[in-house]
Parts: structure tokens; sequence; C-alpha cells
């Protein structure tokens, strides 16, 4: 336990901010999942189009608050990306 009352503050400050980012990562795995359950229910493209955008902006925030390095967000947003065109390409590829 803390000693002195920075060190108790420092406590508190990191418990909530613990919560919060596993707040926020949840958030972008729920956002990330959305996406892939609508490629799989071969939902429409506009409706892809938007999931895709939200968790795409998520995962930005995340990386610009720190909660997730750079290269990191960076391969989840491309892989996301590849998935969704695949999925455009052959909802078009079927008409």
């Amino acid at each position: 336990m803390a000693n002195n009352k920075s060190a108790k503050k420092r406590v508190l400050q990191n418990e909530k901010r613990r919560m919060n980012n596993c707040s926020r990562r949840s958030s972008i795995k729920t956002a990330v999942k959305k996406v892939m359950a609508a490629i799989e229910t071969t939902s429409t493209t506009a409706n892809v189009e938007v999931l895709f955008n939200d968790a795409q902006a998520k995962i930005a925030r995340a990386k610009g608050k720190g909660l997730l390095h750079r290269n990191t967000a960076a391969r989840k947003i491309s892989r996301l990306a590849k998935r969704v065109n695949a999925a455009n390409a052959l909802a078009a590829a079927a008409k």
C-alpha cells in the first residue's frame, strides 16, 4: 500500500486509467467482431462499410491515446480492410 499522499493519488489514478483502458480495448474488440459478423452474414456492403469506419475510428483513437502501438493499430486496420474489400468484391461478383 502507498505510504504517502502522492503515492496514494498515483494508485487511484492508475486504477482509473486501467479501467478506462479495459473499456476501450473491449470496445475495439466488439467493433471488430461486429464487422466480422456483418461480413459473415453477407450483410449489405453499405452496412459493412459503416461498421468498418466505426471500428477504424476506434482503433485510430486508441492509437492516438497510446493504448495501441501505431504498428499494431495499422495492422488491425489493414487486416480488417482487406477482409471488407474481399467481401465487397465477392458481393459485386455475385450481382
